[in-house]
C-alpha cells in the first residue's frame, strides 16, 4: 500500500455510497492524474473499516498481470484470487487495456461477493460501454488534474499571486509535488507525459499513420485556446501553412486527443434558441502544464491561460459547461448544475472603456437573472457593474469550487 498519500476528498466523498453497493466504480481521466493514487485511498478506507477485507489489485501498466490480456483472462484471475464467503474488492488500473473487459466486469458483476472499481484513460471506450454494455451498473466519476486548492495542498504553498503563477504555469498533475518546481524538471516531465498519451492512448490505439499532422494540429489547439473553430477552419488554416489535411481527417485526431483527456471540445449553445449550434466549438487543455510544455509559457497567452482555468475548474465544480452565443455576441461560457446556471467573460484586465463596454455589455444582454461574472486576473476591490459582479480570478476561483478562506 501507497504511503504519505494526499486525499483528494472530493472525489472520495462522490464514491463512498457506492463502497459495497453492486455497481462498477469507473474511473475515467487523462494519464497522471492520479487515477491510480485515487484507487489506493478508497482501498485504505475500505481496509480502515474491514481489518479482513480481501483486495485483489490488477495494474496493466506492471508486466506481471501482462497476462491478463483478455476478458476471459482477467474473469479467470479474479475467481483464482477470490476469496469465498466474504466481500472481495477488485481494482482494476487502465482497464481499457483488456480486450472485452466490458464481458468480463457484467459477469463478475453478477458475484455478490465482488466489489468492482477500475480506472481508465479512454473515454471513448469506457462511455461507450458504460452507456451500453454496462449501463445502469456502473457509474462513471470523471477525475481531473488538480484543482487550484489541491495544487496548493499538494505542493505546500500558501494561496498568493506567485502560487497562481506557478499553477498556471506548470498544471496539475499530481507527481509535481515530487519535483522541484523548476521549468526545465518540469517541462522535461511533462513532454514525456504528453509523448505516452500520444504514442500509448492515441497513435497506438487508433493505429494512425501521420503521427507528425497528430503533432502539429496538437501544437494548433494549444497556440489556439479560446478560438471558436470547425473542423473546416482548422483544415483551412492548416493548408494555408502548408499543412495538407482533410476537415475529417482534422474531426478524427480531435476527436482523438479528446478520447485520451488531452483536450475539451466544448460546443457553442444559441442562448435565445436554446441549442446547440451544429458548427463551431471550442478546446481547451485538462491540464495547462502539458499545453506549455509543448509550446512554452509566453506572456501573450495569459489571456488563452486565464480562460482554460476557469473552464477546467467549471468542470471540477460540476458544471456542465458550454460556449454561450447571443445573436452576434459571444459569452465565454454558459455553466449549468442541478437546473441553475452562470455565466462567465474572461477579461485579462478591464482598464479601459471599451473593454468595460464589451465584457459587461455582452452579459448584460442576457434576459435572466442567473448569476453573470466578469473574471480577470486583475484584484478588485470593487461589487459589481450593473449587477454583474466583477471578480480576480483566485476568488472566482473561491466561489466556484465553495471556498470560504
Amino acid at each position: 500500500m501507497k504511503k504519505d498519500l494526499v486525499y483528494r476528498q472530493k472525489y472520495l466523498e462522490r464514491v463512498r455510497p457506492f463502497i459495497g453497493k453492486s455497481l462498477i466504480k469507473v474511473f475515467t481521466g487523462q494519464r497522471r492524474v492520479g487515477k491510480s493514487y485515487l484507487l489506493f485511498q478508497i482501498m485504505q478506507e475500505i481496509q480502515t473499516a474491514d481489518k479482513k477485507a480481501h483486495i485483489i489489485y490488477i495494474n496493466k501498466e506492471d508486466l506481471a498481470f501482462s497476462h491478463i490480456s483478455s476478458a476471459e483472462n482477467l474473469n479467470d484471475f479474479v475467481r483464482q484470487q477470490k476469496k469465498c464467503g466474504q466481500k472481495n474488492y477488485i481494482f482494476i488500473d487502465e482497464i481499457q487495456e483488456i480486450t472485452g473487459f466490458e464481458q468480463a466486469l457484467r459477469s463478475l458483476l453478477l458475484d455478490d461477493e465482488l466489489d468492482l472499481y477500475c480506472t481508465g484513460s479512454n473515454a471513448h471506450l469506457l462511455s461507450r460501454d458504460i452507456a451500453g454494455a454496462l449501463s445502469g451498473r456502473a457509474i462513471e466519476i470523471n477525475v481531473h488534474s488538480l484543482s487550484y486548492f489541491e495544487f496548493l495542498e499538494f505542493m505546500q504553498l500558501e494561496e498568493s499571486d506567485k502560487a497562481m503563477s506557478l499553477f498556471l504555469k506548470y498544471g496539475g498533475l499530481p507527481y509535481l509535488k515530487d519535483l522541484p518546481l523548476q521549468d526545465n524538471i518540469v517541462f522535461e516531465y511533462l513532454r514525456n507525459i504528453y509523448s505516452t498519451i500520444a504514442i500509448r492512448d492515441i497513435v497506438n490505439r487508433y493505429s494512425l499513420r501521420n503521427v507528425q499532422f497528430l503533432e502539429q494540429l496538437t501544437q494548433f489547439l494549444a497556440s489556439n485556446i479560446g478560438n471558436l473553430f470547425s473542423a473546416k477552419k482548422i483544415s483551412d488554416f492548416l493548408k494555408s501553412q502548408k499543412i495538407t489535411t482533410s476537415s475529417t481527417q482534422v474531426q478524427n485526431y480531435t476527436e482523438y486527443l479528446a478520447s485520451a483527456f488531452l483536450i475539451h471540445k466544448v460546443p457553442r449553445y444559441d442562448i435565445e434558441g436554446k441549442r446547440i449550434f451544429e458548427i463551431g466549438e471550442k478546446y481547451y487543455f485538462e491540464d495547462l502544464g502539458l499545453r506549455n510544455a509543448l509550446i512554452g509559457y509566453r506572456v501573450q497567452d495569459r489571456g488563452k491561460l486565464l480562460e482554460n482555468c476557469i473552464f477546467n475548474h467549471l468542470q471540477i465544480a460540476g458544471y456542465n459547461v458550454k460556449i454561450g452565443g447571443l445573436n452576434s455576441q459571444e459569452i465565454d461560457f454558459v455553466a449549468e448544475k442541478n437546473g441553475e446556471r452562470i455565466y462567465v467573460q474572461a477579461a485579462l484586465a478591464i482598464n479601459e472603456e471599451k473593454t468595460l463596454e464589451g465584457e459587461f455589455g455582452n452579459l448584460l444582454k442576457i434576459q435572466d437573472n442567473y448569476p453573470k461574472y466578469v473574471v480577470t486576473m486583475d484584484e478588485f476591490d470593487g461589487n459589481s457593474f450593473e449587477g454583474v459582479k466583477c471578480l480576480s480570478l483566485r476568488e472566482f476561483l473561491k466561489l466556484v469550487l465553495g471556498r470560504q478562506d
